[in-house]
């Protein structure tokens, strides 16, 4: 792979890191895999945590994407604030503040102060994201170990994710499900204590003032957009979420507009000059959009459906997360001898393999290897994704760019995991209540039937007084949204193949020094 900042001769340090980056590196682990472990902890908390309290379907989703979708608002604006005040000095900041919001999410007493607390710690990871990527670019100036080192931190971000339902069973088999969120505790205190001693400290040159109308203008374009995706995705096109949606599209145009015509922007647009850099972005976005749509649902049906304690349902993550740290290695040593766009199309491609086993999994006792079988394929194409498209949307940019770079990154990774939780898990909600409509019977009582209506976990929280059949019925009605969502994904995926296979083709191989169409297509010219 061509690294796009390699393309320009000036703009690339080729000083080779030593022991002390190597050691920074694992440092910069750290964060990344509490982040991606956030992500996915409370999959399997999800059923413990909605029988303590309570939360209707829509508040459920908004605990488990709330978290997501501040990232993603706030990512563009904490990049550039670590380009400007400093990159470790955010990165330390932000995990003060991450560490005491887990403490409150994990004592909150309603919904909504678990949902507030998610988005607490949005706010809060958005500082983390693009000041550990930023940070790998300014210690490895040499183009083979920074593809490496992105490597590892891509799979640790992933490993993190992959983990988050083993560590969350692990520590529901013996505590309450906040503690799912306490994890982060001693990960920042490690963080805080070595991160004055093995990271460097890095900002730009120029220290212009935080435009703020475009912080404002970019909060105010991703929150209406995500809102009203969210509302259409559950109850359809209802004139307050398209209102919401037309509102965030029309604010982001003001936002690009505001951009172009600022000396130093909050977000440079002519990064989006480069087809490697939006292409890459393409397929961080949709990539993560299939992923994260049937992880929620392979966790619950591992519990729900085939009935696994948490604890079991956890450690039938573990094969998924091996394939996903096997991809996130290979994958940057197959692109040093095959183009990086033919590796992520092979890999999307064997991954449709593994949506159409979860578009066949049934309630009868296969299918728990079914699931996780195609999980596993699944997971191959995210580690691929993750490792390579990292490094091509970050190498696209010069140093004093790589915190805004980074946080482009990161927010379409983000909020491909919270459109994922919000499009996918919708369509399976829609698919459960048309199959199990049929099915309720008008002999219940008012409050089982919403509860079973409503949702899976909420029949099973009310199994005690269902008629006998029910239950089976309602497994029956989840499997089949599982079902068409893995088959929605899969198409998806299939056509994001095809997407990197073409449009990544131009990209050369991992130390590839040949100038040509590549050297063009990544040369960062200031506008005239």
């Amino acid at each position: 792979m061509v690294s796009l900042n390699e393309a320009s001769g000036s703009r690339l340090t080729r000083q080779r890191a030593g022991i002390k980056e190597w050691a920074g590196l694992v440092v910069l682990a750290l964060p990344t895999a509490l982040l991606g472990l956030d992500v996915t902890i409370l999959y399997l908390a999800l059923p413990a945590l909605a029988a303590d309290l309570q939360p209707s379907s829509t508040q459920a989703l908004w605990i488990m994407d709330a978290y997501g979708f501040m990232i993603a608002g706030f990512l563009i604006t904490m990049g550039t604030l670590g380009d400007r005040i400093g990159r470790r000095r955010l990165l330390m900041i932000g995990a003060v503040a991450f560490g005491a919001t887990s403490v409150i999410a994990a004592y909150s007493t309603s919904p909504a102060m678990l949902i507030a607390a998610r988005a607490l710690l949005g706010v809060a990871g958005a500082t983390l994201m693009p000041s550990t990527l930023a940070l790998i670019s300014n210690m490895f100036g040499d183009v083979r170990q920074r593809a490496l080192a992105i490597g590892v931190w891509a799979t640790m971000f992933a490993l993190g994710m992959a983990l988050g339902p083993v560590v969350g069973g692990v520590l529901l088999e013996r505590f309450w499900w906040g503690s799912a969120f306490l994890v982060a505790v001693p990960v920042v205190a490690l963080l805080l204590i070595a991160a004055p001693l093995l990271l460097p400290e890095y900002r730009t040159p120029r220290s212009e003032p935080l435009d703020f109308t475009s912080v404002l203008l970019s909060l105010a374009a991703v929150l209406p957009a995500v809102y009203g995706v969210k509302e259409i995705a559950k109850a359809g096109l209802e004139p307050v979420p398209v209102l919401a949606l037309v509102l965030g599209g029309l604010l982001a145009l003001a936002f690009v507009r505001r951009q172009r015509r600022l000396a130093d922007p909050l977000l440079d647009m002519r990064l989006f000059g480069s087809r490697t850099f939006s292409a890459a972005l393409i397929v961080l976005l949709v990539g993560l959009v299939g992923v994260s749509g049937v992880m929620l649902l392979v966790t619950q049906y591992l519990q729900l459906v085939a009935g696994l304690t948490p604890l079991a349902a956890g450690l039938w993550m573990g094969p998924p997360a091996l394939m996903m740290v096997l991809a996130g290695i290979v994958a940057p040593l197959l692109a040093r001898r095959i183009r990086p766009g033919y590796v992520v199309g092979a890999a999307l491609a064997l991954s449709t393999l593994g949506y159409w086993l979860l578009a066949t999994v049934e309630v009868n006792a296969s299918g728990v290897g079914m699931a996780i079988a195609g999980f596993s394929l699944v997971y191959l194409g995210l580690g691929t994704i993750a490792a390579l498209g990292t490094d091509l949307v970050v190498g696209a940019a010069p140093a004093e760019k790589a915190g805004s770079a980074s946080a482009m990154s990161e927010m379409v990774q983000e909020l491909g995991v919270a459109l994922g939780v919000a499009l996918l898990g919708s369509l399976a909600t829609l698919v459960y209540r048309s199959r199990i409509d049929g099915s309720v019977s008008d002999d219940l009582s008012p409050d089982i039937a919403v509860a079973v209506e409503e949702s899976l976990w909420a029949t099973v929280s009310a199994v005690n007084r269902l008629p006998e059949g029910m239950l089976e019925e309602a497994q029956l009605a989840f499997t089949a949204g599982l079902n068409v969502t893995a088959t929605v994904g899969g198409i998806g995926i299939l056509g994001l193949a095809i997407v990197s296979a073409v449009f990544l083709r131009h990209v050369g191989t991992i130390g590839d020094d040949t100038q040509g169409d590549e050297a063009r297509d990544s040369e960062f010219c200031p506008s005239p």
